[in-house]
């Protein structure tokens, strides 16, 4: 049965059904709708507030719990910031005004105070003396390096930084190193969006002996669980997670083909058409300076080979006065649909808003000037998909991967093959209750082969 992969008390501190999560998907593709059925269907997922302004978000948010029930799964998602930090305050604010109480962490490299605010805000002593958190926090983590970080209490220093500039209270940051920073961790392995193209067979295992090493090392009570996502999009993906040792797994860009994600019907008709080798790596648009990576759909759109070709001409320039007016014209013309001082007017517009220290060391910095341009259409060819502009496709910037393929392989001929009736807790609950199936006839075929034959016994003790 599905109820009975994974760990129980997942299913009881977050009052789901299964040990089962849909992911965010950054710029409101996991949307209010798809966040507000799963939740009345019992399981939990995350808003997809990545990228998106807070008075955003904070409709989404308002919208969500207005239309679910008080004990209804559901959480946002909190992604790190690296350009513009004051953000995360901003939206640790929004969550803690909202009274939102689950957050899902990803893209952190090391662990903010703003996380770490959140964390602790309402923290106190338990009915048994046991401290207990008013906020969850799930992260997705790729790095051993950064799992240890949310296996483990709090930074001091942070806590004590909190503690004096009166964001937190003194039992507060008492309490902290009582705690670990994280109730969850995902090990996020290959997957659609940004990536470090970890392998699950060996990070889980890994996770789960880091979990119990730090566990013994800080004397702490509570035990995180340790979930897998990345490359799950069918059944046998699924049991082999909990085979593993998962506790949970969690789904991501497979839940874009659902009718309640928010992104174009032109966009989901591409993914539905998709198959396994139809995928690539480019670069990521938030951290393009630093090379991070997306794994995107390749198949009916040129962003990949377009994404990387800007990286490179990043790379091997100092500023866009070095690189051939022949080039920066066909770059206009068609990756950008408009001039570069178009572009750069309008990132010049936000950043004097939203981080003007920046925009005064692109102003003096060619190279970094060049950056935030060509960073531009990354953000414009998401945009792109989700507003599903047909005569557009080639600069479609769409995060999947190899499970949505295999995702297709294994609904093809059903009756959720179209994509307009695979609603996104129909997807969920098949693929729970099919990995159940698998999980229980591979044991049972095991079991068969592990139980000697009663008469080969007999002919060989003759």
């Amino acid at each position: 049965m599905a109820f009975a992969l994974g760990d129980p008390s997942f299913v009881s501190d977050h009052g789901v059904r299964f040990a089962y999560v849909a992911g965010a998907m950054g710029k409101g593709i996991a949307s209010e709708a798809w966040v507000i059925r799963l939740a009345r269907a019992g399981i939990l997922s995350f808003f997809g507030a990545g990228g998106l302004q807070p008075s955003r978000i904070a409709s989404a948010i308002d919208q969500i719990q207005a239309s679910i029930g008080p004990a209804d799964p559901f959480g946002i998602n909190f992604l790190h910031n690296q350009l513009v930090p004051a953000q995360e305050d901003v939206l640790t604010d929004l969550l803690l005004s909202r009274n939102v109480r689950t957050i899902e962490a990803s893209a952190f490299i090391r662990v903010t105070p703003a996380l770490v605010r959140y964390r602790l805000t309402g923290l106190q002593d338990g009915p048994d003396g046991t401290p207990r958190p008013l906020n969850r926090v799930m992260a997705k983590v790729s790095r051993p390096e950064v799992a240890r970080q949310f296996l483990a209490p709090p930074d001091p220093a942070i806590v004590a930084a909190l503690r004096g500039s009166g964001r937190i209270t003194a039992r507060e940051a008492e309490l902290a190193q009582s705690i670990p920073l994280a109730d969850d961790i995902c090990a996020e392995a290959d997957s659609g969006g940004h990536t470090d193209r970890r392998v699950a067979f060996t990070l889980v295992p890994h996770f789960v002996r880091l979990r119990d090493t730090i566990a013994i090392e800080t004397g702490l009570r509570q035990r995180v669980r340790i979930g897998a996502a990345g490359g799950l999009g069918t059944p046998e993906a699924i049991a082999a997670a909990f085979m593993l040792g998962a506790d949970f797994v969690l789904t991501g860009s497979i839940n874009q083909c659902t009718p309640e994600a928010g992104i174009s019907d032109t966009a989901k008709d591409m993914l539905a058409q998709a198959d396994l080798p139809d995928f690539d790596i480019a670069p990521a648009g938030d951290m393009f300076e630093i090379g991070a990576r997306v794994q995107v759909l390749k198949r009916g759109t040129l962003f990949p080979g377009r994404g990387n070709r800007l990286y490179e001409l990043y790379r091997t320039h100092a500023g866009l006065h070095e690189i051939p007016a022949p080039v920066l014209k066909e770059i206009e013309e068609r990756y950008l649909g408009r001039s570069i001082a178009a572009v750069w007017e309008e990132t010049a517009h936000y950043y004097a808003r939203s981080a003007p220290e920046q925009l005064t060391e692109a102003e003096a910095n060619p190279r970094k000037k060049m950056a935030m341009v060509f960073r531009w259409y990354f953000i414009h060819s998401s945009r792109l998909a989700i507003e599903g502009r047909p005569d557009q496709r080639a600069n479609f910037q769409i995060h999947s991967g190899p499970a949505m393929g295999a995702a297709n392989r294994w609904l093809k001929g059903t009756d959720v093959e179209d994509w307009r009736a695979r609603h996104a807790d129909i997807l969920a609950e098949r693929l729970m209750t099919e990995a159940a199936r698998v999980f229980e006839a591979r044991l049972d075929a095991f079991a068969r082969k592990a139980q000697p034959d009663a008469g080969l016994r007999a002919v060989t003790r003759i």
